[in-house]
């Protein structure tokens, strides 16, 4: 069976989308929890990761760390799942998307960090930030327009470049931002979803729990 080690769940941004993949394929697997900023947070996670970062995913003798990679590990477990497209343009493209998500939007992940159970309304304006906003709009409202008679996700079935912009969708409720309506509705329909409601709650019933950092 395999083991997750994540980060807490309302804040590990990058825990969440492999265990978004795990949870929607309704595959059974050990979730090993990490609390950050904890002091012996850092030993904890170089015990299972000498790179010093979490999520991790052991499947037997098998470890993976970095959570695209752990992603397309998944891709490679459970084809029959088709977590990219099966056709090649499509399956190109989302991987693209996919690593521009990984890699860039910087300031978003600054400046509005993943806070699951928080409501912090944006009242100021930051130019790099509404950029990067606007460019993930465009890429959702640009898939949703192509793939919406083939079902609710991105790419109309659920998969990798839903995982990866899971963490934005929670942002932007968290800071209430503004959607047109089919990126709304992707948004709505993700977080509605049985998986993402698992994860809301149980991110809600660490916060109600935890104790400040010593």
């Amino acid at each position: 069976m395999f083991r997750l080690i994540i980060g807490n769940k309302n804040t590990s941004s990058w825990s969440l989308r492999p265990w978004l993949i795990l949870a929607m394929l309704d595959e059974p697997f050990i979730e090993v929890l990490i609390r950050l900023d904890q002091p012996d947070t850092k030993e904890k996670i170089l015990s299972v990761n000498p790179a010093g970062k979490v999520p991790v995913l052991i499947d037997g003798h098998v470890k993976i760390w970095d959570s695209l990679a752990i992603c397309e590990y998944l891709n490679e477990c459970f084809p029959g799942a088709q977590l990219w497209p099966e056709d090649p343009a499509e399956r190109a493209h989302a991987r693209s998307l996919a690593a521009e998500m990984h890699a860039g939007f910087a300031a978003l992940r600054q400046h509005l960090p993943m806070d699951v159970c928080g409501r912090y309304p944006r009242e100021d304006s930051n130019l790099q930030v509404d950029r990067d906003i606007a460019r993930i709009i465009a890429v959702w409202e640009e898939l949703r327009a192509k793939h919406i008679s083939d079902g609710p996700f991105l790419f109309g079935r659920f998969g990798i470049v839903d995982a990866m912009f899971a963490p934005v969708a929670s942002r932007f409720v968290t800071y209430d931002i503004a959607l047109p309506p089919m990126s709304q509705a992707w948004v709505d329909h993700l977080l509605g979803t049985k998986a993402m409601q698992r994860w809301i709650s149980e991110a809600a019933a660490e916060v109600a729990h935890a104790e400040p950092p010593h």
